[in-house]
């Protein structure tokens, strides 16, 4: 089982999933949701909005309540028939997106409460294909503490394996999300598996990474202070400054 998941999760270049990318068929929700986006927005707004986030996409224009507003009905009617309508739908908005709002409606169908039965290992090579090719802060840090961290969450056996491998990755983003995936798991936080993750970036220059580090840390000290102060103090100055300032925050 453990080898199985990681060579789906961590899939080749002529994978299965990349194939069912090329064919995913237009989605009735993603052309819902794209009707409404259509005649929604301020364009001021959204100039702000896209230099703000150094984003190749274009936004429309809406807040974030603006628009959890308009995909409420849609989303509240919605009942996806199996997993397959689901991940099209998902698919359909992110890789077919011409406006950003499509990605933040793209998560949202994501983590919809008639789709939960499936955030389960199968679903991680979705999950990485959102991180690897969204590459921006915004929408790797909600996949990674709500998607992956869920998948981890309940299938804590199955998937550490594979979270190991991911601290090691090459792709910043995937370590990112190794990292910060148990960020508000409190007492279910894997110690050790965090322990890892930190350990394998340590030496990563990035900011992303860096930033990473001190918010895991931060996030878990919420919960035991002490043992996140003595691995700051053990870990000395291999942790980053920015990476300590994060982590003792609040000491």
């Amino acid at each position: 089982m453990i080898r199985s998941l990681r060579e789906v999760a961590t899939p080749p270049a002529d994978s299965a999933l990349d194939s069912a990318l090329d064919s995913v068929l237009d989605s009735a929700l993603a052309n819902q949701v794209r009707g409404a986006l259509a005649g929604a927005g301020d364009p001021v707004k959204a100039e702000v909005q896209q230099r703000y986030m150094k984003s190749a996409l274009p936004y429309r224009g809406l807040t974030a309540p603006e628009l959890k507003a308009l995909l409420r009905p849609i989303l509240a009617s919605y009942v996806p028939e199996d997993r397959g309508e689901w991940e099209a739908a998902v698919l359909d908005l992110w890789d077919h997106a011409t406006h950003r709002e499509e990605w933040y409606a793209a998560l949202a169908v994501a983590r919809h409460r008639r789709a939960t039965q499936w955030l389960d290992p199968e679903s991680l090579p979705l999950w990485r294909h959102l991180i690897v090719s969204g590459a921006w802060w915004d929408v790797v840090d909600e996949t990674a503490t709500h998607l992956v961290g869920d998948v981890l969450r309940a299938h804590r056996l199955d998937v550490t394996p594979l979270l190991d491998d991911w601290a090691d990755d090459e792709d910043l983003w995937v370590r990112r999300t190794a990292v910060i995936c148990q960020v508000g798991h409190r007492e279910a936080t894997d110690r050790n598996l965090l322990l890892r993750a930190v350990e394998a970036n340590l030496e990563d220059p990035t900011f992303w990474l860096r930033k990473a580090i001190g918010w895991a840390f931060r996030d878990y000290a919420r919960t035991d202070p002490d043992w996140v102060w003595a691995q700051v103090d053990r870990l000395g100055d291999r942790l980053s400054g920015l990476s300590r300032r994060e982590a003792t925050k609040h000491r």
